[in-house]
């Protein structure tokens, strides 16, 4: 059972890791991150992909948050704290009122997440994604669409940021994720492992989603809005767009992998 541990004193050190959290969100949490939420804390303990140091509950969300709890690592301290006490240490109500710090885990090797050879496949590449609530809407649909792992190029936001965790409601603590060395050599590991690799625009050129027949082993590639792919991208791989109405730009990436990922997903 996780260690229930009441804080009457905002500046008391034991918390130290929820004070100022915004102001830390810009400037780093020397190896930590912060989840936020009940349904985000059941993801991380449930998962067991990640250390968690600790836990900052509102006291009159703690009898709600029991089973949640139960799964968490049993010598965890949980912090319990009135809503002023927690409010003060971090800077800014809190509504949710249920935190929980972790460590970040080493980088790992993208080759290492993707399924084996004999096995089916979906795997979402991003480039150029830097919008943390595009990204969490991104691996909240991997998520739910059953993905195998989300690669990032090295442009991309953080998936760990907090606000990417909280848009992804836990997506970001349970779909298996790496940064690739650039958007290249992401594509040409995907190739290499037996993926056809798609590569998601708005393009009229492009063929349309819904008459591509989804291979075993596919990965599917979005870029940022606005910019799109990289042109080295668009050049050397198939392009396929979800089917619109002519007198509208296009959709939000997010939503776009939503319909794209739902096409692809494996019939298991």
């Amino acid at each position: 059972m996780a260690r229930i541990i009441h804080i009457d004193d905002p500046a008391d050190p034991r918390i130290a890791a929820y004070r100022d959290i915004r102001e830390r969100d810009l400037a780093g949490r020397q190896g930590l991150f912060i989840a936020e939420g009940k349904v985000v804390l059941n993801v991380l303990f449930s998962s067991r992909r990640f250390e968690v140091c600790s836990a900052l509950i509102l006291e009159n969300r703690l009898e709600g948050m029991a089973a949640a709890l139960a799964a968490a690592p049993p010598d965890m301290p949980v912090y319990v704290a009135d809503r002023a006490v927690m409010d003060t240490a971090a800077g800014f109500p809190i509504h949710r009122g249920v935190l929980a710090v972790a460590s970040r885990p080493a980088p790992v090797d993208p080759a290492t997440l993707l399924p084996p050879a004999a096995a089916p496949s979906l795997v979402v590449g991003l480039v150029g994604i830097s919008n943390h609530d595009n990204a969490g809407g991104i691996f909240r649909n991997a998520a739910a669409f059953g993905a195998d792992a989300v690669l990032l190029d090295p442009t991309c936001c953080d998936p760990l940021y907090r606000k990417a965790i909280r848009v992804s409601v836990g997506g970001v603590l349970k779909i298996p994720f790496a940064v690739a060395p650039s958007h290249g050599e992401m594509v040409e590991l995907l190739q290499r492992t037996g993926h056809t690799v798609f590569a998601l625009t708005p393009c009229a050129s492009a063929r349309e989603l819904t008459k591509v027949m989804p291979p075993r082993r596919v990965a599917l590639l979005l870029g940022a809005e606005g910019e799109g792919l990289p042109a080295d991208l668009m050049e050397t791989l198939a392009t396929v767009r979800i089917a619109m109405r002519n007198d509208f730009d296009s959709l939000n990436v997010a939503a776009a992998s939503a319909i794209a990922l739902h096409h692809f997903q494996h019939g298991d």
